[in-house]
């Protein structure tokens, strides 16, 4: 048992914290790309502050044109690729976009954590009206 502590302990002055959840950024991304892709950059800080790995789709996908539907549609599929890998979904928006609906829908049936935070990234209870 003491062989594991010592293998778990990092060797510098890193925290000893090994495990950091996954966490899939679910916010608005059509529209006011710019904006939206500004916001999220905000909000993958928020959850790298919160001790947990973000996976912000949109900043991973720049080179996809949202206004072309083939596109759109290839992102979507590859967003919920990776939101299946995710430990956590965090909604951090007040307004739920048709993308980031189908993004929920289907971490619900996949039964993982859903998260919702407002825009002065205080936890909610939902944000479903």
């Amino acid at each position: 048992m003491n062989n594991l502590r010592k293998a778990t302990k990092p060797k510098t002055g890193l925290s000893t914290k090994v495990y950091k959840p996954l966490v899939y950024i679910c916010a608005p991304y059509s529209g006011d790309l710019e904006e939206n892709i500004k916001k999220a950059r905000i909000f993958a800080r928020f959850v790298y502050d919160n001790d947990c790995i973000p996976m912000t789709p949109h900043l991973m996908f720049p080179f996809l044109d949202d206004s072309s539907l083939k596109e759109r549609k290839d992102a979507m599929f590859m967003d919920k690729v990776l939101l299946g890998k995710c430990d956590e979904v965090w909604v951090l928006s007040e307004t739920i976009t048709k993308g980031m609906a189908e993004e929920l829908g289907l971490s619900n049936k996949r039964r993982q954590k859903v998260r919702y935070f407002n825009n002065d990234f205080v936890e909610v209870e939902s944000v479903w009206s």
